[in-house]
């Protein structure tokens, strides 16, 4: 049975009123009842050494992984120091949750080639090539509205809305390639969405692909572009290690690899920090293969 403590309200009011996802607000209070769970009081009667042992249950026993570490951390943290007011504690400055050290897997331009190649169904085609593209996430590209292209303007760009951490963008597209999603958008016309779910009615055969594209009042799921890319994945026998997510790795080095600035790329792709971007200079055989073309005129110069 789920006990309401007050101070769980209260933190449930406080969340709602911040400017989270839906996601998080949900994980933040969900966080917090755990806590309370565990101690089975009211977590606002809780003491600093207490949340420290918890930290430390999770860790060693639970064996939490970051991802669970850090998302435990940040929503205690709001609960006692926004809501509750603690003061003092070093708590959650001792936590220490290392961040991975690993490359991102990228796909070679062949690669890229192979695994749109293998795709029959045009919807997934068009959605996964668009990815790669523009560098898009998967959540972001599914959501695409018909209004987000403008394939009018001088160059053409794509608006992402609401991306990762609610921020908006623009990313360049190429005129093929808006052309590409001109055509694609013929085949169902749904006023909305530039990726509408094909919905039940074209499971059971009740309206054509087209028809149910046209009326779907919803997007297509991230899972079904997840499903057709692991599918294609292993039709082309590219990497099996990549996700989706590589087509956005691949983007941001593949335009490296152009010359696209570093500057340019980060802006593209929404990240908050330049840092994040530098990642791909270590990616590009290219950028290496310039790095000694450059070193060995340089020591030729020297030694002249």
């Amino acid at each position: 049975m789920k006990i309401n403590y007050p101070s769980i309200s209260r933190f449930q009011q406080l969340v709602e009123l911040k400017d989270y996802r839906p996601a998080t607000k949900k994980e933040y209070v969900r966080y917090v009842r755990k806590l309370a769970e565990h101690f089975q009081c009211d977590p606002a009667t809780l003491i600093e050494n207490q949340i420290r042992e918890y930290f430390l249950f999770l860790r060693q026993h639970k064996h939490y992984k970051r991802a669970a570490m850090k998302a435990a951390k940040f929503s205690l943290l709001c609960f006692f120091v926004d809501s509750v007011k603690v003061q003092g504690w070093t708590v959650f400055n001792e936590l220490r949750i290392a961040e991975p050290q690993v490359l991102p897997v990228v796909l070679s331009r062949t690669e890229v080639h192979a695994l749109l190649a293998a795709i029959i169904e045009p919807r997934v085609r068009t959605v996964l090539a668009l990815m790669y593209h523009c560098g898009l996430r998967v959540g972001e590209a599914v959501s695409l509205e018909v209004r987000d292209i403008h394939g009018r303007v001088t160059p053409p760009r794509l608006h992402v809305r609401n991306g990762k951490g609610g921020k908006d963008r623009f990313v360049p597209l190429a005129p093929a390639m808006v052309e590409e999603l001109r055509r694609w958008w013929s085949t169902h016309r749904n006023r909305t969405f530039l990726f509408p779910s094909p919905g039940r009615g074209w499971a059971d055969r009740s309206a054509s692909l087209s028809q149910s594209m046209s009326r779907s009042t919803a997007p297509m799921s991230v899972s079904s572009v997840q499903m057709a890319y692991r599918l294609a994945r292993a039709a082309s026998g590219v990497n099996s290690a990549s996700t989706t997510h590589s087509l956005r790795h691949s983007y941001a080095t593949h335009l490296l690899e152009e010359s696209v600035s570093l500057l340019q790329i980060s802006k593209y792709l929404g990240h908050e920090s330049l840092e994040t971007t530098v990642i791909y200079t270590h990616l590009t055989a290219i950028s290496e293969a310039r790095t000694q073309a450059a070193l060995t005129l340089l020591h030729q110069q020297s030694q002249a």
